[in-house]
């Protein structure tokens, strides 16, 4: 009889879990494994949130694990080949089965392991489990990956099959005869000791695990989607659908969230309500903004480090700690921007919307490298994920085909009106501006005197000033891109062959 062992990364769930069912379906035993790896994330080393919560996610998926007569084995691994060769050994397992990753680093780790596992006579087969479609399946007629979203997102929505609905959990997992070493979870060294009264904090606002991700879908769809078309960029609520981190440690899947979210919407145009059926379409779209990130660094494996756009290298970045700093910190003078950088730091998490307004003025007015923003908040988010932040800072930057125009440079006062009128977003989190009347809660440097003196303001003291002014920020970065552009046309004979994606003008 032989064992399979079941590798889980990021797809801590046994419902429509492909590799797991698989496992299950086989002959002998399964054997689950978790392997903590630090030394293979390298500079992506989970941030606090991030760890806090995979502890958490963990300890629910051994139970159901348990639920179902298996055990989660835990193991710190300095190699995971070398971690899942050991565990074969130990448990005669002739099988592994796991879900495909797709960021580089997991890429590349994951083509090794694969060779070396097949090299020692392990059988491996790897399986979907983290997309609606494969990024090998949506492409252009010549076979060519697409470069724009609407582009990608057009072929998606024409493909010629529905993604795969989602699975039920396996009924029973055979345990393995032998007993296999295994650590405990407070052994892998996920949350630091120093860590633990900020992580209470987030444990009152979040339940991580699968089956409390279930909980969270179903309070989406049956309350916030309907609407979601009208509210998804109001930032004084909670209107979206927060269902973010659970997808990222993939504890719940993406079929199960698009699924579901098509019942509903098949129910409520039968019923005549074209506006929810609508808040529908809004909601798949950012789904599919989830593909496009997996999609672009399977493609392109490396826009982590790069803009896919060639010019951008000769963009003239401003290395300024003390910008960098203030930025973290919320003390921008810009008050939209100082809540979203707060509310980041205290909870974890940021409302899309307002991630685009804090990422704009990180590398627009304050015209620091995006890279710099991006591992900020990689470091500091509940659902840091590598796929999702690569695209949305490429995106901001004006480094992709389809993102903002590099010249666009977002106003916070302006977005503040928009997406947080009443000021309630910005009182919640800069209690030193809570007094100040919503006619003056997003530009307090214009309020009279009288005002700041009644709402107990005194700006440079208690609230900073403008760190810049944005006339002088836009003045600064159309400079900056004259600058760019002198370089890109003084290099430009010797770049025809430095750039990527030849041929992309095909792509639409």
């Amino acid at each position: 009889m032989t064992n399979s062992i079941v590798w889980f990364r990021r797809d801590l769930r046994v419902e429509d879990n492909s590799a797991l069912l698989s496992a299950s379906r086989a002959e002998g035993a399964v054997v689950p494994v978790f392997l903590w790896c630090p030394e293979e994330e390298a500079r992506f080393y989970p941030g606090r949130g991030s760890r806090w919560w995979l502890k958490q996610s963990l300890v629910e998926l051994d139970l159901a694990l348990k639920s179902l007569g298996g055990q989660l084995i835990f193991r710190i691994a300095v190699d995971s080949l070398c971690e899942l060769l050991d565990i074969a050994k130990a448990t005669g397992a002739t099988r592994v089965f796991f879900n495909h990753l797709y960021d580089p680093m997991s890429l590349l780790k994951d083509h090794r392991v694969k060779q070396g596992l097949v090299q020692n006579g392990i059988a491996v087969t790897t399986f979907n489990g983290d997309l609606l479609y494969e990024p090998w399946e949506v492409m252009n007629k010549e076979g060519i990956a697409f470069t724009t979203f609407e582009t990608f997102w057009l072929k998606f929505l024409s493909m010629p099959a529905d993604p795969d609905s989602p699975t039920l959990p396996p009924r029973r997992l055979n345990p393995p005869l032998c007993k296999v070493s295994s650590c405990s979870i407070e052994e892998l060294g996920l949350e630091d000791e120093s860590d633990r009264n900020s992580n209470a904090l987030l444990a009152r606002s979040w339940k991580p695990g699968w089956s409390r991700a279930d909980r969270a879908l179903d309070e989406f769809v049956c309350g916030p989607l309907s609407e979601y078309e009208a509210n998804r960029k109001k930032a004084d609520r909670a209107n979206t659908s927060l269902l973010s981190p659970y997808m990222h440690f993939g504890e719940l899947s993406v079929r199960k969230v698009f699924h579901s979210a098509r019942e509903k919407q098949a129910m409520w145009a039968q019923a005549g309500d074209a506006a929810a059926a609508r808040s529908v379409n809004s909601f798949l779209r950012s789904l599919g903004l989830r593909e496009y990130s997996r999609y672009m660094c399977f493609h392109f494996p490396y826009t982590h480090e790069k803009p896919l756009l060639p010019n951008l290298k000769s963009f003239p970045w401003r290395l300024d700690e003390g910008y960098f700093s203030a930025w973290r910190q919320g003390r921008t003078g810009y008050p939209l921007v100082d809540a979203g950088m707060r509310e980041l730091w205290a909870t974890g998490w940021l409302h899309n919307s307002i991630r685009v307004v804090v990422a704009s003025f990180c590398v627009k007015a304050l015209q620091l490298p995006w890279q710099w923003g991006m591992k900020y908040f990689w470091d500091s988010l509940l659902d840091a994920d590598f796929e999702c932040d690569v695209l949305g800072w490429q995106y901001i930057s004006g480094g992709l085909p389809d993102g903002h125009e590099l010249d666009r440079l977002d106003n916070p006062q302006v977005e503040g009106c928009k997406l947080d009128p009443q000021g309630e977003y910005v009182r919640k989190w800069l209690p030193e501006l809570s007094r100040l009347p919503s006619e003056w809660i997003h530009h307090p440097w214009d309020a009279p005197p009288s005002v700041l003196r009644a709402a107990g303001i005194e700006l440079g003291c208690n609230y900073p000033r403008p760190i810049v002014e944005l006339v002088a920020a836009k003045d600064r970065l159309q400079r900056a891109i004259a600058q760019m552009l002198e370089k890109e046309a003084a290099s430009k004979p010797n770049s025809m062959a430095d750039r990527p994606g030849e041929g992309s003008s095909s792509n639409t």
